[in-house]
C-alpha cells in the first residue's frame, strides 16, 4: 500500500483506533506505538552483476510498557505528516517493522475498517532471486534476455 493510500484512510476514520495485522492473523499488541517513520532507500547488485534500487517508508512499530496506549487513527496520521520531512514523496510503499521475537518488516497490503478499529493488514516479505526472475522473462521474450544468463 503506497502512503498517500494509507494516510487518506486514516484521515476518512480519524476516530477508530489503528491496530496491525500480522499475516497469520494475529495483532501487534495494541498498545503498540509507531516510534519511527522513515524513507529506506537500498542500493543493491545481483548475483547476475545487475545493479537496483528499491526504496520504502519504514514505519517502527515499539510495544513499551504504557498498556493503556492506543493509537487513534487520526494520531497516526499526524505521526506520517511528521514523516513528510523526510520522505521525497507519496508514492512509497510501506512497511511495518515490528520486534517480536527478531526484527521483522512486512509490507502494508490494506487498511479496512472493523468495527471501532482500522486494521492495518500486513502481508509477508519473501527473498527471491532476481537474476532467475530475468530468466523466466528471457524465455517468455522479455528484453532482459541478455542479462539473464549470468547468474549463480
Amino acid at each position: 500500500m503506497k502512503l498517500s493510500d494509507l494516510r487518506s484512510v486514516l484521515e476518512r476514520h480519524p476516530d477508530s483506533f489503528s491496530r496491525f495485522v500480522l499475516p497469520n492473523g494475529d495483532y501487534i499488541p495494541p498498545h503498540a506505538h509507531v516510534t519511527e517513520v522513515g524513507h529506506v532507500v537500498k542500493n543493491f547488485i545481483d548475483c547476475g552483476g545487475v545493479t537496483g534500487k528499491s526504496e520504502r517508508v519504514l514505519l517502527q512499530t515499539h510495544v513499551g510498557q504504557d498498556t493503556d496506549h492506543r493509537l487513534k487513527s487520526h494520531r497516526f496520521a499526524k505521526i506520517l505528516q511528521l514523516g513528510r520531512r523526510v520522505l521525497p514523496h507519496e508514492g512509497l510503499e510501506v512497511e511495518v517493522e515490528y520486534d517480536c521475537c527478531v526484527v521483522a518488516q512486512y509490507p502494508v497490503s490494506n487498511a479496512k475498517l472493523s468495527g471501532g478499529h482500522l486494521d492495518v493488514i500486513l502481508g509477508k516479505k519473501r527473498t527471491q532471486c532476481l537474476a532467475q526472475e530475468r530468466q523466466k522473462a528471457a524465455t517468455a521474450g522479455s528484453c532482459c534476455a541478455r542479462a539473464a544468463s549470468a547468474c549463480c
